[in-house]
């Protein structure tokens, strides 16, 4: 079982402390990327003080947010989870000051599915139009949101998957996630950043 870092760096920018909780180092790349653009003043004390569950363990953030003293202690927590199968529906906290955010999609890589972001982490693919069409024949149409629900993005993503084997080369979802511009971010992204603002006692118009 992984070891939970209960360290909470307070912050006197912010009205408030936010713990993020997050299934894994992976998710906790791509969001880190996504704040770089999103939230780009806050991504160094909201990173550090994350916790990784080790899977989809809500109950093990609710028992952390509740032994780093929780609302009392002026905290908010969010834990961010992927929706898997569909099959588990959105779990409650029960502990004052800790919310939930699962992602509409399967998983958040599901959210790396963009086609001119992925291309621009390519070595020596920018611009190549041949690239771009296999990249686009490999994934559904971008209205299709049914199906990029259902669609199963780690796997893509991964090293024996369909997007590094028609590209010719690996695909780091960490560079894609970085390399999406922010009219690229989906509509789940930004309202989960809304909530992290939220979190934070934080007001603003999206970065």
């Amino acid at each position: 079982m992984p070891r939970i870092n209960s360290a909470v760096h307070p912050s006197r920018r912010y009205a408030r402390r936010l713990i993020l909780y997050v299934e894994g180092p992976q998710d906790r790349a791509i969001l880190r990327a996504w704040a770089y653009r999103l939230l780009p003043s806050m991504s160094r004390e909201l990173f550090g003080a994350s916790v990784i569950l080790g899977g989809r363990r809500p109950a093990r953030a609710a028992e952390h947010f509740h032994s780093a003293g929780g609302l009392e202690a002026g905290l908010a927590g969010l834990c961010v989870l992927d929706r898997d199968d569909g099959n588990q529906p959105p779990p409650g906290s029960g502990v004052p000051g800790l919310e939930f955010f699962t992602w509409g999609r399967r998983h958040i890589e599901s959210y790396l599915l963009v086609p001119a972001a992925i291309q621009r982490t390519l070595i020596a693919a920018d611009g190549d139009q041949r690239i771009r069409r296999a990249i686009d024949a490999a994934l559904p149409g971008s209205v299709d949101e049914a199906a990029y629900g259902q669609i199963d993005a780690k796997r893509l993503f991964g090293p024996n998957g369909e997007l590094p084997r028609i590209v010719g080369q690996p695909i780091s979802v960490q560079r894609v996630a970085r390399a999406t511009r922010i009219d690229e971010l989906h509509p789940d992204v930004h309202r989960l950043f809304d909530r992290m603002r939220e979190g934070l006692g934080v007001a603003g118009p999206r970065a």
